[in-house]
């Protein structure tokens, strides 16, 4: 999927959202260390840790499961997104607004931006193409979580109609990382 990127300050430059391929590996793998550095020195709102997530095996088990996608600006990977549908186990402790089993729904994991890509709708470009592509897989909803205290994608998923169902531990045991917003978009 080719599209372009408009801005006023930058002029339209060519993207693409692709299936990420095992020559991606070491790039995604340094893409999440890179994240987690940035993170590590500013506000980190996921609550990630460098090697323990997102990691190498992350990236791994995606292209694997073919649902890891990566955002290309020119040669650079700026962005990725994992789309799948495998729920959490703490999501059948909420109701959710659509009730079918996950063969109808997508859920939307690790999503990424590379430092260097920041503020430049990256993640919102990986959005647009979550809900596309669950639509042209005949999906009833797209799902996701969030730390409770990431509060920059809480707002980007509200933005997309994005409608909040509960809070929930998924069991992470980390003190950090305890709550999290449970989210779903109608499709």
């Amino acid at each position: 999927m080719k599209m372009t990127r408009n801005s006023r300050n930058n002029p339209p430059q060519p993207y693409s959202i692709l299936k990420a391929t095992y020559p991606d590996i070491d790039i995604l793998e340094q893409l999440y260390n890179d994240l987690n550095d940035y993170l590590s020195s500013t506000v980190n709102y996921p609550g990630w840790i460098k090697g323990i997530y997102p990691t190498k095996e992350t990236a791994e088990e995606g292209i694997n499961n073919e649902t890891l996608f990566i955002l290309k600006e020119k040669d650079n990977i700026a962005g990725s997104i994992i789309l799948n549908q495998v729920p959490e186990k703490a999501y059948d402790q909420v109701k959710w607004k659509i009730e079918t089993g996950y063969s109808h729904i997508m859920v939307v994991r690790t999503l990424t931006v590379h430092p260097h890509f920041m503020k430049r709708k990256i993640a919102s470009h990986l959005m647009n193409f979550a809900k596309t592509y669950a639509i042209e897989k005949g999906m009833k909803s797209i799902r996701l979580d969030v730390s409770i205290h990431n509060t920059p994608a809480i707002s980007l998923y509200e933005k997309f109609g994005f409608e909040y169902i509960g809070t929930v531990d998924l069991g992470l045991n980390y003190p950090h990382l305890k709550w999290f917003n449970l989210y779903e978009l109608v499709l």
